[in-house]
């Protein structure tokens, strides 16, 4: 069942941010996950959440999603997020396709 990576960024450094995001993207599409939103307008509709830009990856389940995160490939990412950026984070699992 697929799981999903939900991230709120707020990007600190331009050119940090381009080769986070350059590195990320290539570490998530090599362990099989997909961008299904990645920044855009927010139109907030109830409660006090603000995000800045939302980004949401998709991967074949959690196992694929734990192993990209633990990735020395997404490691050299994670090497420019801190200049890059701050972001808040979750890993959900998704639910079983009802047929």
């Amino acid at each position: 069942m697929p799981a999903y990576l939900i991230s709120d960024v707020t990007a600190k450094d331009p050119e940090a941010f381009r080769i986070y995001r350059a590195r990320a993207a290539a570490s998530i599409a090599r362990h099989g996950g997909r961008y299904l939103v990645r920044g855009g307008p927010i139109e907030p509709l109830e409660g006090d959440w603000a995000p800045h830009a939302v980004v949401v990856v998709e991967f074949p389940d959690l196992e694929r999603a734990r192993a990209w995160y633990r990735s020395p490939e997404y490691a050299s990412a994670l090497a420019v997020r801190d200049e890059a950026l701050s972001r808040n984070l979750i890993l959900v699992d998704g639910i079983s396709e009802v047929g």
